[in-house]
């Protein structure tokens, strides 16, 4: 039985946070962060980006459900940083 380790669960996220909905053809693989911002994250966003999030990256699934979370930090003077836990694990999502 294979084993994946944080890091490769790691490097999986890093590559689909750099890839935009649609970024390889016929396939709906990707992200759209710029969709989150300006957006409170009750509104369900947050939780549809995450099940996305689960749906493209199979590894994921296997984690209970209280295991993957999307969080923001505001960042003096007027920025939102965007925060995505897995498993205890912190990525700061950059570049949006």
């Amino acid at each position: 039985m294979a084993t994946i380790t944080g890091t490769e669960i790691h490097a999986m996220v890093e590559h689909w946070l750099q890839i935009q909905v649609n970024g390889y053809l016929g396939s709906d693989y990707g992200q759209d962060l710029k969709a989150l911002l300006q957006l409170p994250l009750a509104d369900g966003a947050a939780d549809a980006f995450l099940a996305k999030m689960r749906e493209d990256i199979p590894a994921l699934q296997a984690l209970p459900a209280g295991a993957l979370n999307l969080y923001s930090v505001e960042t003096p003077p007027d920025r939102q940083d965007l925060i995505i836990e897995i498993a205890g694990r912190t990525f700061e999502v950059t570049g949006v």
